[in-house]
């Protein structure tokens, strides 16, 4: 299905060592850029004593917004491995931060691809990953005396009650499951008396 993606739980962690460079690795789930640019400035303030702070990371359920930085690495051989890793575990909304302490001898283009790669997967493989649905939202309002309906509708479509205030007016907002949003909102149209509008 397309309304499915995967994402991993919490931040991790992943190391690679060779020839005294020390590579550490972070992976963690986000939500936007704004969020990866402040985590970002965060690192290079934490490890300001490291010789890079490479990182790229995914976003979207599409998988279409991503990035790969190399910060200041030979072009191509830090956020691109890194990213890579990300799309061999067809990850998105995750952020994976290298943090490489140079070790005195030069590792080549090569060298320097197996670095970032290899310690972005042992981060990632530290991590849960788990499945997320695209989840559409919709606000419903309805007098009280239609609420036994709504509320058959929800159960029957297995729509997640995410809010609700009960006035004069009914505001019920729900979410559901991408593919199963056009049922529930047919269903909520028979509902004489109910308005329904798009929350997302």
């Amino acid at each position: 299905m397309n309304d499915i993606y995967k994402t991993i739980v919490v931040q991790t962690q992943g190391i690679y060592k060779e020839k005294g460079s020390k590579f550490l690795s972070f992976a963690m789930p986000v939500h936007n850029v704004d969020e990866i640019k402040e985590i970002v400035k965060e690192y290079r303030k934490q490890y300001y004593d490291a010789r890079h702070v490479c990182y790229a990371y995914m976003l979207g359920a599409e998988r279409k917004e991503w990035r790969a930085n190399d910060d200041g690495e030979p072009s191509g051989t830090a956020g691109k491995p890194i990213l890579g890793q990300i799309n061999s575990k067809e990850l998105t909304d995750v952020l994976v931060i290298v943090v490489r302490y140079f070790g005195g001898t030069l590792l080549g283009t090569s060298g320097l691809i197996t670095a970032y790669k290899e310690a972005t997967i042992d981060a990632l493989n530290q991590a849960e990953i788990i499945e997320k649905t695209v989840d559409v939202f919709f606000e419903v309002h309805f007098d009280y005396p239609l609420m036994n309906e709504v509320m058959r509708v929800v159960k029957d479509t297995n729509a997640q009650i995410i809010g609700q205030a009960y006035d004069n007016d009914c505001v019920m907002s729900l979410s559901i499951r991408k593919q199963d949003a056009e049922t529930l909102r047919g269903k909520l149209e028979k509902v004489e008396g109910v308005r329904i509008s798009d929350d997302a």
